[in-house]
């Protein structure tokens, strides 16, 4: 009995903390674009980080020094071996875990260095503005909340940052997993879009018969009807997966 007592008391805490948790998310997901007064801090905040995570600035003709604000730019590159021209750090050859330990470490710098500019940028309000301004917008389409805005532009240009942010909003619980599958779907077509379209992708410019632009827009537009696919497939098809789930989210606007 002393032993189930002490067991009880032990989770106690654990079972608080989910509970807050949970009531913080369902109020987040409850208030919807109700943030109260976010003030023009918040929307250049949003701005700022719609053009750092785009590649606006990554390329722009005349103007270079604008690269210094661009994310792919300020992540950077890693050193090359003997040979350049196929060799990173990595090196050539290598087999199994140790691989896959050194391929984890070439992704950490561009994850950590996405998580820490959003930090700043949703100090300054970018996230309720991004809610407030793209919800109208991605909720009819996608069916995905606005917050969910600068993930969707991070992956633009890093497909782990992107992932990383999409994550802590799952693990936030201010997105649903039906929500979460299909924000997946959107970034895992032409994941990356703009810094391989400019990097790997301008080997084939001179070969285009159309303006280079153009692919780009096609491309995106593919990205929006993947997502729309994959949402009518999981509102018909897989309909009744996510009966569950939709129980616990008004269960929890309730509390």
């Amino acid at each position: 009995m002393d032993t189930q007592n002490s067991t009880n008391e032990k989770q106690q805490p654990q079972v608080n903390a989910a509970g807050e948790k949970m009531a913080r998310a369902a109020k987040l997901r409850a208030e919807g674009v109700k943030f109260g007064h976010i003030g023009v801090k918040g929307y250049i905040a949003l701005l700022v980080a719609v053009l750092f995570f785009s590649g606006v600035f990554m390329k722009l003709e005349g103007l270079k020094w604008l690269s210094a604000m661009d994310f792919t730019t300020l992540s950077g590159a890693f050193g090359t071996m003997k040979k350049p021209e196929v060799n990173n750090f990595l090196g050539a050859g290598g087999t199994g875990a140790r691989v896959g330990f050194l391929f984890a470490i070439s992704l950490a710098p561009g994850v950590m260095l996405a998580l820490g500019f959003l930090e700043v940028f949703s100090h300054y309000g970018a996230i309720k503005a991004a809610h407030r301004l793209l919800t109208p917008l991605l909720r009819p389409f996608l069916g995905i909340p606005g917050l969910t805005g600068l993930a969707l532009i991070t992956d633009l240009q890093s497909t782990d940052a992107g992932a990383a942010l999409t994550k802590g909003l799952y693990d936030d619980q201010l997105i649903t997993k039906k929500e979460l599958i299909i924000i997946s779907a959107w970034q895992y077509s032409g994941a990356g879009l703009i810094s391989n379209y400019f990097t790997i992708g301008s080997a084939y410019f001179a070969f285009l018969v159309c303006p280079i632009w153009l692919p780009l827009v096609v491309m995106f537009v593919l990205k929006f009807t993947g997502a729309k696919f994959v949402q009518i497939m999981l509102n018909t098809v897989y309909k009744k997966d996510f009966q569950n789930e939709k129980v616990q989210d008004a269960g929890q606007g309730e509390a």
